[in-house]
């Protein structure tokens, strides 16, 4: 059955239809899905009955696997945790019940909650997550997608022109110190250093600029610290206005890909004491890296 791809946003997502991401996929398959994911930046594909294995083994036939931010919460003091190439989205525990709202994994929810691009404070970052549904709350929990080419776009010529060039700062722990998280020995800290993106880039699949910022940029290289911010903020805002915006109402067994080169993401709000799990697996950009600072 041959691949087809539906549009849902005038800008950019497709729901993607005729394929069962249990089985292995032909060299010919795997390559027309990156030229979709170049032209429309998140693929939602719907029922997939998947287990935690068959999503890895899809996920792998797109490139290395990266650890991401499970690195950071398994240096939390107390924490137990080990790092893992898949990461629990969820705000249940090992008994299968909800946590308390002290727990860790509820702070997690809540910073993923922040606009977002997946690992952007490491480099290599992130290239596609998967982001896969198996219990869903009764209301919210939805996630949101914004599309950086067209926030580029809709610049205004002045905009473009002050920004070319600049150079912003990501932090793993910048959002997370902004809600109060900041339970991490100095070890962990110092083992997580920041990194350096231009804030424009140019994306190797489509040829497209777009604004490489989001919640883990946290100044502008060359700015005073207040100024730099302000203008991140002020990049932020434009680029997740509802134009640029599509929001994923959850199904369970719903598969959703996107380019963390291309988007920003974020959860929405539910009933944090109502289970909501999710599980997502996510490839390093290691074989087509994006211009990079050097």
């Amino acid at each position: 059955m041959a691949l087809a791809f539906t549009p849902l946003h005038p800008l950019f997502v497709a729901e993607m239809s005729g394929l069962d991401l249990r089985e292995p996929m032909s060299r010919d398959t795997i390559a027309e899905i990156d030229a979709a994911m170049d032209r429309h930046a998140v693929l939602v594909i719907r029922d997939q009955p998947l287990t935690p294995e068959q999503q890895l083994a899809f996920t792998r036939q797109f490139g290395p696997l990266d650890i991401g931010f499970a690195r950071v919460g398994a240096k939390r003091k107390g924490s137990t945790r080990t790092p893992g190439y898949m990461a629990n989205m969820t705000n249940l525990g090992e008994d299968g019940k909800v946590v308390e709202r002290d727990n860790g994994r509820i702070l997690g929810n809540i910073a993923n909650q922040l606009w977002h691009s997946d690992s952007s404070f490491q480099q290599p970052a992130a290239k596609y997550s998967m982001l896969y549904s198996v219990t869903n709350p009764s209301w919210g929990g939805e996630t949101e997608f914004a599309d950086m080419r067209a926030a580029y776009d809709s610049l205004d010529d002045r905009t473009k022109a002050e920004v070319e060039g600049l150079v912003s700062e990501h932090w793993a722990l910048h959002s997370r110190f902004m809600l109060g998280d900041t339970d991490y020995t100095q070890e962990a800290i110092d083992a997580i250093p920041p990194v350096e993106w231009p804030v424009v880039r140019t994306h190797p699949g489509s040829g497209r600029k777009l604004l490489f910022i989001g919640v883990h940029a946290r100044r502008i290289l060359g700015m005073s610290l207040p100024e730099g911010r302000k203008l991140l903020m002020d990049l932020l805002e434009h680029a997740t206005a509802p134009r640029h915006v599509y929001r994923h109402d959850w199904r369970v067994g719903d598969l959703v890909i996107w380019d963390n080169r291309a988007t920003l993401h974020r959860g929405r709000r539910f009933d944090l004491s109502e289970p909501r799990q999710l599980r997502r697996t996510t490839t390093l950009d290691a074989a087509e890296p994006l211009e990079q600072v050097a």
